[in-house]
């Protein structure tokens, strides 16, 4: 118990930590582009930049004699903090949070007279909280009529006092702060100081303190560092990419396992993506390699400061290409060199480490992934990088596999009865509780832990479903690649990676499974008329592929399921992706689009003892399929257990009469 008791907040605090990071980051983000256009014309057309334009850059005067106002200084003393303080207040209390930030910003900026990234980074969340809060003591007690009158003037005289406020109060004390941590910055800067920031950077970086260092103070203080001198260093003391990049290097030549095979990617996606996160789990892996880390950085500023280099912007995301588009005009020398030294250095540190150290990266790799994941709170968009996901083939998870989508493009046919094939394969594996899904192409989102797409359609499930294990396949009935995702399942699903019942129902998931729209595969009992003695032929006349798709939809049509323009959607959909399913079946069904044109859930079964050619594969039955919601899936699903058991197709083909054809489909009508 004394043990739980100090554990709990030694978590509580780092997420805390993290937490108020991702804030401070979360009103900084969403506007770089902001930054990035203001970096832009401060390099083009100040007195010093490439095309000097007085208008634009703001130095000169104009006919009148008048001093030009130019882009330059308006954009960081007014857009920027009011863009900042706007998100702030919006983040804490929507839009109207976001107004009232923004107007008390507004008396932070004039009262100090200098770019306010700090004042507004106080004055948008304080804006936000207290109109909150405000609005909270009058809820329901304002007369039908007088909502609007009550909700702007609350409003416009609240934030009147925060400009005051802000005026009056938080612009002298954000003014000392930015001038005292200027003092500090330049203190730093001329005692040759500065690198040591590299000792509590770095390891804050793998920890995922990252944007709280650097969005949170770095780049409001080079910001107002970059006004003055026209470039700053502090916006590259964290996203500089040479440290990351020579640790990755380092494990291209010296690393093994699966370490070593995925570092080439990571590096590539680090380097000129800009995603520093990709390299964290390395350094999890040998956490001595954070000397690497630190001894890069602390090289890469050293050089910057030397060579009196930096950059006139943030370099957001941190990728060599942002970092030299917002190169200062005179510092190109300087910070190519400090991005190189930066990379040469912590690589031979690296190198060192990896080889003096034996240790297995095949395993570790997978284990630290998850641990920077469970530091970051979420899943990572680059893990799949790092695991082997989306390669096709079977990967290492960085968590028990507990959540399985099967995609097509409408998720009405092929994928509901591949997912009832792979379910029943599950079940009898001893994991019932591995929730097996199917949805829709459009519906798809980035919850799943396995995904499996007919191999047409990987290509378009893998953007929205990145950190997913992918699963290619041709044949939706018995493709081999079923075995390999029951052994991700055991294998990621064993006690000493699930950390308890290998079996236990993954509610969350299933939750986040539904959110997303998908229907379940198995449903329960269906209406008594989806599949009739009418809509079974046992002797189909079609000779080609769009025949049959005609002759399985007219019969739909018959029934009154479908209108004629769901026959067309039924062969549009044959167009993009074969419905053949393996086991001499096909099941062709309207597009996603089509839905708006089923009026009943029906379902159709034809017979070819001959066979018939479907895209270069024989296909005896053809199952035609209407479904609206989850009345189709039950016969569907039985469909899919007949067509995985040889003897059962044997049967099929042999049978004589409907009834048969009904009895073996499990009389789901009954």
């Amino acid at each position: 118990m004394a043990t739980e008791t100090v554990a709990k907040p030694r978590t509580s605090a780092r997420v805390h930590v993290q937490k108020f990071g991702t804030f401070l980051s979360g009103m900084i983000m969403p506007n770089i582009g902001a930054f990035i256009a203001w970096g832009i014309i401060t390099a083009l057309f100040i007195e010093k930049g490439w095309i000097p334009v007085p208008q634009l850059g703001g130095f000169g005067t104009n006919a009148a004699g008048a001093p030009n106002v130019g882009l330059v200084g308006p954009m960081i003393t007014y857009l920027l903090p009011l863009l900042i303080a706007y998100t702030g207040g919006k983040m804490v209390y929507d839009v109207r949070g976001g107004v009232v930030g923004a107007i008390g910003t507004m008396g932070v900026i004039v009262g100090a007279g200098i770019p306010m990234f700090i004042g507004a980074m106080i004055m948008g969340p304080l804006g936000g909280w207290t109109i909150k809060k405000l609005d909270a003591l009058w809820d329901g007690k304002i007369r039908p009529g007088f909502e609007m009158l009550v909700n702007n003037f609350s409003a416009g005289i609240w934030g009147a006092l925060l400009a005051m406020l802000g005026f009056y109060g938080i612009s002298p004390l954000v003014q000392a702060f930015s001038t005292a941590a200027g003092n500090v910055v330049q203190f730093l800067v001329n005692n040759g100081l500065l690198p040591l920031t590299s000792i509590f950077i770095e390891p804050a970086k793998v920890l995922f303190l990252n944007n709280a260092i650097n969005h949170g103070v770095l780049t409001p203080l080079g910001i107002q560092q970059s006004l003055a001198q026209g470039k700053s260093i502090l916006f590259l003391l964290e996203a500089n990419p040479g440290p990351g990049l020579g640790i990755l290097l380092a494990y291209m030549f010296f690393g093994r396992g699966a370490a070593k095979a995925s570092a080439p990617g990571a590096a590539l996606i680090h380097f000129f993506g800009g995603i520093h996160e990709i390299y964290f789990p390395y350094v999890l892996m040998r956490p001595l390699l954070i000397l690497a880390a630190i001894a890069g950085g602390m090289t890469g500023i050293a050089t910057l400061a030397v060579t009196g280099s930096g950059l006139v912007a943030p370099a957001a995301p941190g990728s060599i290409i942002a970092v030299i588009a917002q190169t200062s005009r005179d510092s190109y020398v300087g910070v190519i060199l400090s991005v190189l030294l930066a990379a040469t250095v912590s690589f031979l540190v690296a190198s060192v480490i990896l080889k003096t150290t034996r240790h297995s990266d095949e395993g570790d790799l997978s284990a630290a992934t998850s641990r920077m994941e469970g530091m970051k709170g979420k899943k990572s968009s680059v893990s799949s990088v790092l695991t082997g996901a989306g390669a096709g083939g079977t990967a290492v998870l960085t968590r028990p596999v507990e959540n399985i989508v099967f995609a097509c493009d409408a998720g009405m046919g092929s994928s509901a009865m591949g997912a009832s094939v792979l379910r029943n394969k599950i079940k009898a594996a001893g994991f019932p509780g591995v929730k097996v899904t199917n949805a829709s192409i459009a519906s798809l989102n980035d919850t799943y832990d396995v995904v499996v797409t007919h191999q047409d359609l990987t290509e378009r499930a893998k953007p929205v479903t990145s950190s997913a294990v992918h699963y290619s396949v041709d044949n939706f009935m018995n493709s081999p690649r079923y075995d390999e995702i029951v052994e991700l399942v055991k294998s990621s699903n064993a006690p000493e990676s699930a950390g308890g019942d290998a079996a236990a129902p993954a509610a969350p998931a299933a939750a986040a499974g539904a959110a997303a729209g998908e229907m379940p595969a198995e449903a329960g009992a269906p209406p008594s008329d989806i599949l009739v003695a009418d809509s079974v032929v046992l002797n189909g006349s079609a000779a080609t592929r769009d025949a049959a798709i005609d002759e399985a939809g007219q019969l739909l049509l018959a029934r009154g399921a479908v209108d004629n323009d769901y026959i067309l959607a039924m062969h549009e959909r044959e167009e993009s992706v074969s419905t053949y399913m393996g086991s001499f079946l096909a099941i062709p069904h309207g597009t996603n689009a089509a839905k708006d044109h089923i009026k009943k859930s029906a379902v159709s079964v034809i017979r070819y003892p001959d066979g018939i050619d479907w895209n270069g594969k024989q296909v005896k039955f053809v199952v035609g399929v209407a479904g609206i919601n989850n009345e189709h899936l039950h016969i569907l699903s039985s469909i899919a257990k007949v067509f995985t058991n040889k003897a059962q197709v044997a049967q099929l083909e042999a049978a004589t009469s409907v009834e048969e054809v009904l009895d073996l489909f499990g009389k789901v009508n009954a």
